[in-house]
């Protein structure tokens, strides 16, 4: 365990708690963010950022106040307990339900999940490049579990619009645990315009 990625990992922890990368890998391109929507028609999903995705009152820093990083060198045990302390947490960060059950339109980042000879039929939304592959998972509640209503031709990494009603269905996958989830979803390849 090196100290730079257990360091960098609870210095994301301090920030805001949306979309922050991990320690040492600086995203090519800042967290997508959702464009003010012109006037949404009557039923159309409601467009959303990756903020409103966490409740006012969820505080990932609470057990990680007075935590002094400067002691930790490469190999202390300390700092593997510490991460993987980090990584409880961030697994079981709580959804808001204050959005639950709405029908949202949200961009993000592909992080593959199943393929079919038809296309990706599941994958991961991230905020931000490289979630879920070359660095630590975000916060559960930074990731949405995705059932494409049919199967996309996208791959790793590309930038879509994925709209649906967002349920609250925890998820653990090999490539990161979600809060979130939409299954039948529209998915569409990111353009920064509204609709």
């Amino acid at each position: 365990m090196h100290r730079l990625l257990a360091a960098a990992a609870v210095a994301a922890l301090i920030g805001p708690a949306v979309a922050q990368p991990a320690a040492g890998v600086a995203p090519p391109q800042p967290a997508l963010a959702a464009p003010a929507p012109a006037k949404a028609a009557p039923g159309a999903p409601r467009t959303i950022g990756w903020d409103q995705l966490v409740p006012r009152d969820w505080d990932p820093m609470k057990e990680f106040k007075d935590l002094d990083l400067a002691g930790l060198a490469d190999g202390d045990p300390r700092a593997n307990k510490l991460l993987q302390r980090m990584r409880e947490i961030w697994d079981a960060a709580p959804a808001n339900p204050a959005i639950v059950g709405q029908a949202v339109r949200l961009p993000g980042f592909v992080v593959p999940l199943e393929e079919t000879k038809q296309g990706l039929k599941e994958f991961l939304l991230v905020p931000y490049f490289g979630a879920c592959i070359h660095s630590p998972p975000p916060p559960a509640n930074q990731i949405v579990h995705v059932f494409a209503a049919r199967p996309v031709a996208f791959k790793s990494m590309d930038t879509v619009w994925v709209s649906g009603t967002l349920a609250t269905v925890r998820g653990d996958t090999y490539m990161g645990a979600s809060s979130y989830r939409i299954d039948g979803a529209a998915v569409e390849r990111y353009t920064e315009k509204a609709r």
